[in-house]
């Protein structure tokens, strides 16, 4: 007997090789026994995207992930977003329905999840690294879960500063700019350090550079990255005693959201871990 067509999904980015949620949503859609793939799919510019995501319907996909650097630059070609979408202002994964492209948003809602598992959000004062398509998600769930301020760090001003004027427009809680330059020296009462950038993503592994002695032992740090999941950042935080929350956890968090939207299937956390898990080799 023949099987069924699968049904596709994927994720679009630059770049994209070191990233395990194909093994991991493979993995969970064989538990389920469903006929879906997922493909990661390294596109190199915003015109290769534009090309790509109008194929998305035509091809017959269910569903695409959209991860860096075109989490803000995707949004100009769906054909409607949802509310976190136009609150954030970026969207990190699509659902096609009837033919349409509807962008959606929960990078933040994952890395609130995965913190929360931790310690609590109320009240914190976070530092965030980077404030690119991911960040500004993040930045803005963490003060709508209760976040009490929030320091931008970016060599961009101009991008900085309108990450900080969308959490405080869309949350009401003070955000504020400051310039990267050489060294972070982490504004002294931070209680969450956030590495929203790429470095330390393997293979280079490169430092992020932040004086750890103006970090708190009792900071709790946080990094995006997946690939390693302790990441050099992570490493020397744990070394001095700080507790860490690690971008593979964050994955899982928002993935298993992500699975259900396209699928209609309540997803198994264990199922998640140990894929994701086995992807990198643990």
């Amino acid at each position: 007997m023949i099987p069924p067509q699968k049904q596709m999904t994927g994720m679009l980015g630059h770049p994209v090789a070191e990233n395990p949620i194909d093994r991991m949503f493979d993995a969970v859609y064989a538990h389920h026994g469903l006929c879906w793939q997922f493909w990661k799919n390294d596109i190199a510019s915003a015109a290769d995207l534009a090309l790509a995501v109008r194929a998305l319907v035509p091809l017959g996909y269910r569903g695409m992930a959209i991860t860096v650097p075109y989490k803000v630059a995707v949004m100009p070609l769906l054909d409607t977003v949802d509310d976190d979408v136009r609150a954030i202002g970026a969207a990190n994964y699509l659902t096609i329905e009837a033919g349409r492209l509807i962008g959606h948003n929960n990078d933040g809602k994952g890395v609130v999840k995965a913190i929360e598992k931790l310690a609590p959000l109320a009240g914190r004062r976070v530092v965030m690294l980077g404030a690119g398509g991911a960040g500004r998600a993040m930045a803005v769930e963490m003060a709508w879960a209760g976040a009490a301020h929030l320091t931008l760090i970016t060599r961009r001003q101009e991008q900085g500063q309108e990450v900080a004027d969308t959490v405080t427009r869309a949350s009401g809680v003070p955000a504020v700019w400051q310039a990267w330059e050489g060294e972070v020296t982490v504004p002294a009462g931070t209680t969450l350090l956030m590495n929203a950038t790429h470095l330390g993503c393997a293979p280079e592994l490169e430092p992020v550079p932040v004086r750890w002695d103006s970090v708190d032992p009792a900071c709790v740090v946080v990094d995006v990255i997946t690939n390693p999941r302790i990441t050099p950042f992570l490493a020397t935080a744990r070394s001095r005693g700080c507790p860490v929350v690690d971008g593979v956890e964050m994955l899982v968090q928002l993935a298993m959201q992500i699975f259900e939207q396209w699928t209609g299937v309540t997803p198994e956390e264990a199922v998640f871990q140990r894929a994701v898990a086995e992807a990198l080799g643990e």
